[in-house]
């Protein structure tokens, strides 16, 4: 009923002599209430798009689309009539009140239209042509995320936007993580290229987002592409991107690419990870190397604080009962079969060769032995 009376408010405006009278519309915009503002502008500038729109036909005041939460049409309100009435810049406070209780897309949807004045106020009343401060962007992304409004959380990484929002790499994290827990690699692609049209530098907690997507949602054409762009941008990968990305390569059986990131690893970092050590282990089994595997995972043992070298069995175990199943699907039919034999052959004769050295091998090679070779 809310939005039902919002809209014959606006019909209403539009027959009114304050509308139609040319001499008066240097002044119309302060005469009208906040949120009948918002809607006169919208029916202003795109009349077409209002009128089709859900929030205009919406009904019931429990649409989350069509109806703001009253917190936040109570602060915007107030602050439009801060800055259109009273000429003066609303308390901080309430910005910041306002960003914290939004909930959902209609009110970020308002937000935006409150830092759209705000700037204008910024820029026409106090002179001052600085965006809002970087923490306040973050801050604004974080809440579109919450809300389900990816559309004007992705509007706060435009370079040049009329929000007066700094955009940050930071502010794209909120999108990316976004991305990462929905396995969403359509976002993931979109800020990406916002990124880059932007001209936000990429940094090393980006790739880590970034690659646990590709990693998740099986993407490893993307993970290489991304790659190369991190490296070419010069960022330095942390020991988690190279976990992931040389974790992949194994599961791949792509050896070329896997011996590839170890040579960019090495080139950074002197020691192993678990998972780079392991993933260089399976490399050389793949390639029919047993004991050059040995020799990796028994430095591994040497290496590793006390605390990494409690996860060598759950990784050994890992690899001899699910990492063949992962690697065979990869090969061709006709290969398949002479692969898994060569290669249960030589997960065997490593793990024997383990137990001689004194490791702790104390693996279940019962999949290894009962489970078929993948269709």
């Amino acid at each position: 009923m809310q939005v039902v009376s919002n809209a014959r408010r606006v019909s209403r405006l539009l027959q009114s002599p304050i509308f139609l009278s040319s001499h008066l519309r240097s002044t119309e915009e302060p005469i009208l209430s906040g949120l009948a503002q918002y809607y006169y502008r919208q029916v202003k500038s795109e009349p077409s798009i209002f009128f089709a729109s859900k929030a205009f036909y919406s009904s019931g005041v429990d649409n989350v689309e069509g109806t703001p939460s009253d917190a936040v049409k109570n602060l915007y309100d107030k602050m439009l009539e801060s800055v259109n009435v009273k000429r003066s810049m609303p308390p901080n406070a309430w910005l910041w009140s306002m960003i914290a209780s939004c909930k959902h897309h209609h009110d970020i949807s308002l937000l935006f239209d409150i830092l759209r004045n705000l700037r204008r106020f910024r820029l026409s009343n106090l002179r001052i042509h600085d965006n809002f401060n970087c923490h306040l962007c973050r801050e604004v992304t974080k809440a579109c995320v919450h809300a389900g409004a990816l559309d004007f959380g992705k509007k706060a990484l435009w370079k040049h936007n009329v929000y007066g929002l700094a955009p940050s790499v930071a502010s794209a994290h909120h999108l990316l993580l976004f991305a990462k827990n929905n396995n969403d690699t359509k976002l993931l692609v979109e800020v990406m290229k916002l990124l880059k049209k932007n001209d936000l530098p990429l940094q090393p907690g980006t790739a880590d987002i970034v690659f646990s997507i590709c990693y998740n949602t099986d993407e490893w054409e993307l993970i290489n592409k991304y790659a190369i762009r991190f490296v070419k941008a010069g960022v330095k990968l942390r020991e988690t991107s190279f976990d992931t990305w040389m974790k992949f390569a194994a599961k791949r059986g792509d050896t070329e690419s896997l011996w590839k990131i170890e040579k960019l690893r090495s080139d950074s970092m002197k020691k192993h990870t678990l998972a780079t050590g392991f993933s260089c282990a399976k490399g050389l089994l793949l390639e029919g190397k047993p004991s050059d595997a040995v020799a990796i995972i028994q430095v591994l043992n040497q290496t590793l604080s006390d605390t990494k070298k409690s996860g060598m069995k759950d990784e050994l175990q890992k690899l001899v009962s699910e990492w063949p199943f992962e690697v065979l699907k990869h090969k061709n039919e006709e290969e398949r079969k002479a692969f898994a034999a060569s290669l249960k052959s030589d997960i065997l004769a490593m793990v024997n060769d383990l137990l001689d050295m004194g490791l702790e091998a104390n693996v279940s090679l019962e999949d290894l032995s009962r489970r078929g070779v993948p269709q």
